[in-house]
């Protein structure tokens, strides 16, 4: 077992709705030899009030989360979009509070998105699991272009016997979510999601993978109102062999 101790960041939206997604992040944090915790003081990492420029309320927030990570080796979250937040703008918002921002700076440089955590810095190279067959992948703009995350999470997907990924095309382009974005410009998000399934349902393959649940969400509520038979989970659950059960959005309203 690795001495290094890794703080999960859950995610609200994991928390509520797929916590699947945090058992498959332990597990395969676990099988690469780290002792894994989750802390019961975190919170939501603030980004909705970032997003819509609350800044006063997102750095009280920001504070718990400093402080309920603060004494791991590692933090860790299935989630692009969140650990961008804290990678990315927790430093930012205390760049006049000398003290607090040594602080998110140094909760910032232990802060990883689960797959790239498992390549770049456990050097996993391969996983096993039960999994077979197509999948097509979906990049988050927050764990793209905040994170760098791209062939990290291809690069384990692809050591599974039996997975192809078929690239979809526009794999970069935003699913319309966008946190705040969908609810202030609904009419550009459901386009963006329509032209996101048409991609998906082009690349022919029947399931679809990411890895942030905010996306898989939205884009699976397009999926069933257009009625496309696509099933949809995040890709920790196939990394960690934990796709048997039923996919996001199966059996919700």
């Amino acid at each position: 077992m690795n001495k290094a101790r890794i703080g999960l960041f859950v995610t609200c939206l994991v928390d509520l709705y797929r916590p699947s997604v945090a058992f498959a992040a332990i597990k395969l944090l676990e099988d690469a030899g780290y002792q894994v915790e989750v802390p019961e003081a975190q919170t939501c990492c603030g980004q909705p009030a970032f997003n819509s420029g609350d800044f006063g309320n997102t750095r009280e927030i920001a504070r718990q989360v400093i402080d309920a990570f603060a004494d791991f080796d590692y933090v860790v979250g299935a989630s692009g979009s969140c650990i961008g937040t804290i990678r990315a703008h927790y430093p930012d918002l205390f760049e006049n509070d000398p003290a607090w921002l040594a602080k998110a700076r140094d909760l910032s440089a232990k802060t990883y998105e689960l797959t790239s955590f498992l390549t770049d810095i456990a050097s996993i190279d391969t996983v096993e699991s039960s999994f077979r067959g197509e999948v097509t992948y979906h990049d988050s703009c927050s764990g793209l272009r905040e994170l760098g995350v791209k062939q990290q999470p291809r690069k384990l997907l692809d050591s599974i016997d039996g997975v192809s990924v078929n690239e979809m095309q526009h794999s970069e382009t935003c699913c319309g979510f966008g946190g705040t974005f969908c609810v202030k410009f609904p009419e550009i998000s459901t386009r963006l999601a329509s032209d996101k399934v048409d991609n998906i349902c082009d690349s022919r393959a029947p399931v679809l993978l990411g890895g942030d649940l905010g996306c898989l969400l939205n884009i699976s509520g397009r999926l069933q109102r257009l009625d496309k038979p696509v099933r949809v989970f995040h890709v920790a659950e196939v990394l960690a062999d934990m796709a048997d059960g039923a996919a996001i959005g199966e059996g919700e309203d």
